[in-house]
């Protein structure tokens, strides 16, 4: 039963950039020339949900809720308003605080986790990385669009 929870709540999450899409918008702005292709989101952000899934589940079939898993439920709320942030609200700005807590909320969530599950821990770092790459990018498009920023 578990398991099916926490693959309710990971669709949830990622049902946030189905629903705030990329867009027109998106596409009129200036992009650096390192941002990864649009095929690219999907696929990461697929296995990454799964990790994120197993992760959880791991931490909580093993401790159940705790720390490690108050982070992991935190981190879920603001990978989900990134996207209403960047794409559906058009805020670059509030989208890059969002993506430094959840950068950060990663990062905690890995080093409470691993005192859980060394490999539930392992399974947030190619997150974690990925996360570090889609704040630089979030803060490279707002700084080459500034005017884009509704006011």
């Amino acid at each position: 039963m578990s398991a099916i929870i926490i693959a309710i709540l990971v669709v949830a999450t990622a049902s946030s950039g189905a629903v705030f899409k990329p867009g027109d918008w998106y596409q009129s702005l200036r992009r650096p020339s390192w941002t990864p292709p649009n095929w690219a989101f999907p696929v990461v952000w697929s296995i990454l949900f799964i990790s994120i899934g197993v992760s959880g589940w791991m931490v909580w079939e093993t401790e159940g809720m705790g720390v490690a898993m108050a982070l992991w439920l935190l981190q879920l709320v603001f990978n989900a308003a990134w996207s209403w942030l960047f794409f559906g609200m058009r805020r670059m700005d509030l989208a890059f605080v969002d993506v430094c807590a959840l950068f950060v909320t990663i990062i905690a969530y890995i080093a409470v986790a691993s005192q859980v599950s060394a490999t539930a821990a392992l399974l947030f770092v190619p997150y974690a990385v990925w996360v570090a790459t889609a704040a630089t990018l979030n803060r490279a498009v707002w700084r080459l669009n500034p005017d884009a920023v509704p006011g």
